[in-house]
């Protein structure tokens, strides 16, 4: 399976890169190069990761991510991940970085959406 990336800027200049597909050592470097696309063309708020349609991430995938989220930070940019599959959650969690990605929950198909309170 390939590895497809879109961009999305969401509401208070935060940007939302979400790939689909498998992040291995063939496409990792496709995280790379969005992220650092965004930050070359400004600087958002925050960056967020949603990882909800990786279906499969290796050590390289990870590796990237880390990096990105070094070039992110260097920037003065938050990147966070946001509704990491099941899978993307436990290597998250596996490798003991979860909480650097901001301690996202897995994403569940089928589950309702989190209540946002006003305010929060």
């Amino acid at each position: 399976m390939s590895l497809s990336i879109v961009k999305s800027v969401l509401s208070g200049g935060v940007v939302e890169i979400s790939p689909r597909g498998e992040i291995d050592v063939d496409t990792a470097y496709e995280v790379r190069e969005a992220i650092a696309e965004v930050l070359a063309k400004g600087r958002p708020t925050r960056i967020e990761l949603n990882m909800r349609l990786v279906t499969f991430i290796d050590s390289v995938g990870i590796s990237a991510m880390v990096a990105g989220f070094q070039t992110a930070e260097v920037s003065g940019v938050k990147l966070v991940v946001t509704e990491p599959s099941r899978f993307v959650h436990r290597q998250l969690w596996v490798t003991g970085l979860l909480g650097l990605f901001g301690a996202p929950e897995p994403y569940y198909a089928g589950a309702p959406a989190p209540e946002v309170l006003p305010g929060a």
